[in-house]
């Protein structure tokens, strides 16, 4: 550790909050269909659109409506996405002659990319064509993050509103999402990823020679299209399987820069636009320095755990001054632990070195900080709900200590939003420690385990809060492209994001029904350092509800024989 790179992480986090906000304010204008200065020519795009598709912007939905819309849109999204990959040796640009995918492949992919995970379980490179990345995992790398934006878009109008029982037109949220904010910036950001030597070709590969002589086959793809939403998106799922430690996705220090800043940026946008909405601008401040403070915390965390020396070099007598072991040795330990804080508190955005090889303490912050729910600053528009949530159940918590109805951004809170908030909260837990202790004794799945002990247990945990938490990245020496895994963890993402979705939007119409009350001398005050101490506690709390019991078993895990044992009988 070292000055240097104390400064790189804060100048990294300070770079991506900043340029949250101007995009947060221009969202918010995207967000309460105001004009932006993109009308003119994305404006007859619009309502040609709506006119083509019987969509009436005036109207607005219901909560119910809102969700069925969503709900639906998903399931046409997967539909589509699965019969793309299973025939995609029928369908063109496919230079590298690729075979469909398996149905359980297929299945896993496909619900992958619908919920904003981005999980991958094969290797990309050898496995999916060049079509199907295009039509198939970029489209839906715009559609899922336009949709989890339209759903904090009606969270935002749920406070707004005041009786209401409109959260606004999910088909309308989804179109202005996808014109006004993902469609631009990912070009623009494209354009500069190719003139910083990212490809873009259709061409399978090319051939090169090593300095040895030999033949070497690089393969190719459309690389710096799918980069720009990848990490815009907070998505993942990068064209190659290194993802963002692969030279062409991440050349050099600027891309690598531009990748972690706007890997968060939208995010933290949300929150913004969500305080320009609902006019609560100190409150939205609030929010985002919980947001910061946890992910500068995680990302020290990690730093300091990197920096360290490697304990298998030093019992070797090798040099240890220097642990590059996990790390992206061309932009070393500050950028790596930057990068995974930010990866694992928001969504994959395209791993930059393995989890897997990180010191113990490193790779259980990364595991950590998914399990807190994402939403530091979490996926774009499910950091937003996310925190939400959070904030509930906080100003609930300080309701009980203060004896009175607790109120937030001025709606009172009340047992059927706590109740909902839980349903959404205990989801992740439900899914991550049945399924992990599901895996922890049946054959089929342990099959698949390259390391036993503690670190086998610790590969499966991490597998199955990535999946439920939607965050796509990997601890790796799992395999996990076998039937039970790609079966179990598509269910678990459909749980991630459907049954933590669906809850939060009965939350956003309950309140929306409300009326809307000013504040009182006896309102809890959401906007100062109090409430920034009390939601972080919250959040670390609901976070150890599965870390912790998951920490119960190492004992168990330490004689992984037994577990075998059982399996057998």
């Amino acid at each position: 550790m070292n000055g240097s790179g104390w400064a790189e992480i804060a100048l990294t986090i300070g770079l991506t909050v900043a340029l949250g906000w101007p995009l947060g304010l221009y969202l918010g204008r995207v967000w309460a269909g105001e004009r932006t200065w993109l009308d003119t020519v994305l404006g007859p795009v619009e309502r040609g659109l709506y006119a083509a598709c019987g969509v009436k912007p005036e109207k607005g939905q219901t909560w119910l409506a809102y969700a069925m819309s969503f709900l639906a849109f998903s399931i046409a999204s997967f539909v589509v996405l699965y019969l793309i990959l299973r025939f995609q040796d029928r369908l063109p640009l496919n230079p590298q002659g690729f075979p469909g995918l398996s149905p359980d492949l297929a299945f896993n992919t496909a619900v992958s990319f619908v919920s904003n995970t981005n999980w991958q379980s094969y290797v990309p490179e050898t496995t999916v064509s060049t079509f199907s990345q295009m039509a198939g995992l970029t489209s839906h790398n715009f559609l899922s993050a336009a949709a989890g934006m339209a759903l904090a878009a009606a969270v935002a109008r749920a406070f707004a509103g005041n009786r209401s029982e409109s959260l606004g037109d999910f088909w309308v949220d989804l179109t202005r999402i996808s014109l006004y904010v993902l469609a631009p910036i990912s070009l623009v950001v494209a354009t500069a990823y190719m003139a910083l030597g990212e490809p873009q070709s259709l061409l399978a590969h090319v051939t090169a020679r090593t300095v040895e002589g030999a033949r070497q086959t690089i393969a190719l793809y459309p690389t710096a299209s799918q980069e720009a939403i990848k990490q815009l998106g907070t998505n993942g799922g990068g064209i190659f399987n290194a993802n963002s430690a692969h030279p062409f996705e991440n050349p050099n220090a600027i891309t690598n820069l531009i990748e972690i800043v706007s890997m968060n940026a939208l995010s933290f946008g949300c929150v913004v636009a969500f305080g320009r909405i609902v006019l609560a601008r100190k409150e939205a401040r609030a929010l985002v320095a919980v947001m910061t403070i946890l992910l500068a915390a995680g990302a020290s965390a990690i730093y300091a755990a990197e920096a360290q020396p490697a304990p298998a070099l030093a019992a070797v007598h090798a040099d240890a001054s220097v642990n590059m072991e996990g790390k992206e040795v061309r932009f070393g330990a500050p950028s790596t632990a930057v990068w995974a804080a930010a990866t694992t508190g928001a969504s994959d955005g395209g791993v930059n070195g393995m989890h897997d090889s990180f010191m113990p303490l490193g790779g259980g912050v990364a595991m950590f900080l998914i399990q807190l729910g994402e939403i530091i600053p979490g996926g774009v528009g499910s950091g937003l709900y996310g925190m939400v949530v959070m904030a509930l159940i906080a100003v609930f918590v300080a309701g009980l200590m203060v004896g009175r109805t607790p109120e937030y951004l001025g709606k009172k809170v009340e047992a059927r939003e706590i109740k909902l908030a839980m349903l959404a909260v205990l989801i992740l837990p439900l899914s991550i420690l049945g399924f992990t202790a599901a895996a922890l004794v049946l054959p089929v799945a342990l099959g698949g385990l390259l390391n036993h002990g503690p670190h086998g247990l610790s590969e499966i945990l991490y597998a199955y809060s990535s999946a439920t938490g939607n965050n796509g990245s990997a601890f790796a020496g799992l395999t996990a492209n076998t039937p039970w895994y790609n079966t179990t963890l598509g269910i678990a993402m459909l749980l991630g994001r459907f049954a933590y979705a669906i809850p939060v939007l009965a939350i956003a119409g309950s309140l929306a029904a409300k009326p809307k009350l000013g504040a009182t001398t006896g309102t809890f005050p959401t906007d100062g350092p109090l409430f920034v101490g009390l939601l972080i506690g919250v959040i670390l709390i609901m976070g150890g509800l599965q870390f912790f019991p998951a920490l119960a078993l190492g004992p168990i895990v330490e004689h992984f024989q037994v577990l075998h044992a059982v399996a057998a009988l």
